[in-house]
C-alpha cells in the first residue's frame, strides 16, 4: 500500500503546471491525508481508511476520465501520469469499497 499508493498520488504534486493537474494533485494528496488519524487513532490499519479513498478518490477518477478525453491538451508526460494514477486508485478503490462495506457491518479489526 505504502510503496505504491503513497508514491503515485504524491507524483500528482509534479504535474501542477500540466491543465487541469492543481484539482487532479488536491484530490490525490486530499485522500490520504484523512488516513493519517484514522491510523493513530486506530494504531494501524484500520477497513475505516477506505472511506477517505472513497470520499475523495472517486470524483477523482472521474476527473481524471474527463480529463484524458482532452488528452491531444495535455502534456504527454502528464497524459502517462494519468493512466497510471487512474488505474492505481481504482485498484485501490476495488478493495476500499468492500473494506467500507465490512466496516459499516461491525469488522473493525485493525491489522
Amino acid at each position: 500500500m505504502v510503496l505504491i499508493l503513497v508514491p503515485v498520488n504524491l507524483a500528482s504534486l509534479a504535474f501542477l503546471s500540466a491543465p487541469g493537474s492543481l484539482l487532479i494533485a488536491v484530490l490525490a494528496v486530499g485522500g490520504m491525508v484523512p488516513n493519517l488519524p484514522i491510523m493513530l487513532v486506530e494504531r494501524g490499519v484500520s477497513k475505516a481508511m477506505a472511506f477517505p479513498h472513497i470520499l475523495i478518490w472517486t470524483p477523482l477518477v472521474v476527473l481524471i476520465l474527463m480529463t484524458l478525453t482532452v488528452g491531444d491538451l495535455l502534456p504527454p508526460a502528464f497524459r502517462l501520469f494519468l493512466w497510471l494514477l487512474l488505474a492505481v486508485d481504482l485498484v485501490s478503490l476495488a478493495f476500499d469499497y468492500p473494506d467500507a462495506a465490512k466496516w459499516l457491518r461491525g469488522d473493525r479489526d485493525v491489522a
